[in-house]
């Protein structure tokens, strides 16, 4: 019965850090953009939450190949009033997986990754952060092991991790505002580029030939993957281009990470964490 107050009271005070005296705590949101004195009066006295996205680059049916990177980043600068954070630099390179063959993708193999992410995720934490959310665009292994050095750096430098993969986080979303579930490169992911910036949406390039769905568990497997939009579903997430839809699905989205990454964030405190 007591959660209730202290996450409207974590949130309330969000909000008002964030607008007090009608100005921000730093210039802007985004590290790279501020300098070491703001942050040092900033963090973590004020600010004690970071957001870092991480995706990859690989081909995304008539979507940009940054796709990845694109999506996981403009939810960031959208939610961080919401959730008083700052937004670390983008990783733009990851575990690509069975889409590297196709033009303009690039492939960071584990052994790379792993070691690299966990020294961000150490610097984070080592420059006053206590909260780090992870904001993933990218799927496959490279969720396996975000999630697993997050929850080695949250043990071996007392901070609290939190990973998101917004478009499965989502999928109840994508259900909601679409009718039919979403794919890679599908309705979904596509309508939520085409929010962020129509421009990086080509819809004269699109054939509904250039979808394939995944296969079930166990049936066929192929790499590289045929085509660049692999649906969830059968017969579903094909791309519309409803822009209407796709400023509502961002909408839906963003809204819904920004109430979860609070929500998480209260229960730690509450927990004592």
């Amino acid at each position: 019965m007591k959660l209730i107050p202290v996450l409207l009271t974590a949130l309330l005070l969000a909000q008002f850090t964030f607008s007090q005296t009608g100005k921000d705590i730093v210039s802007t949101r985004e590290i790279e953009r501020i300098n070491w004195m703001e942050f040092r009066d900033a963090v973590p006295s004020k600010i004690n939450t970071v957001i870092l996205p991480t995706g990859t680059l690989e081909p995304h049916g008539v979507a940009n190949n940054g796709a990845d990177n694109t999506a996981p980043f403009a939810m960031a600068k959208t939610i961080v009033p919401r959730v008083n954070a700052l937004i670390a630099p983008t990783l733009p390179y990851g575990i690509t997986g069975s889409m590297e063959a196709y033009p303009g993708a690039f492939q960071i193999n584990e052994a790379a990754y792993r070691p690299f992410v966990k020294q961000i995720l150490e610097g984070l934490a080592k420059n006053g952060f206590r909260n780090i959310i992870v904001l993933n665009g990218h799927g496959g292994g490279q969720t396996a092991v975000l999630q697993a050095v997050a929850a080695e750096v949250a043990a071996d430098r007392k901070v609290r991790t939190l990973v998101i993969n917004w478009w499965s986080f989502a999928s109840d979303e994508t259900k909601a505002v679409f009718g039919e579930d979403g794919g890679h490169a599908g309705w979904n992911e596509t309508a939520f580029i085409q929010a962020i910036d129509p421009t990086l949406v080509h819809p004269e390039r699109y054939k509904q030939e250039m979808a394939t769905p995944y296969p079930p568990a166990g049936t066929w497997s192929a790499v590289p993957f045929p085509s660049s939009i692999g649906l969830y579903q059968k017969g579903q997430g094909y791309p519309r281009f409803d822009q209407a839809k796709a400023n509502e699905y961002y909408k839906k989205v963003t809204d819904k990470v920004a109430a979860f990454v609070n929500e998480i964030i209260g229960k730690w405190d509450l927990a004592g964490l």
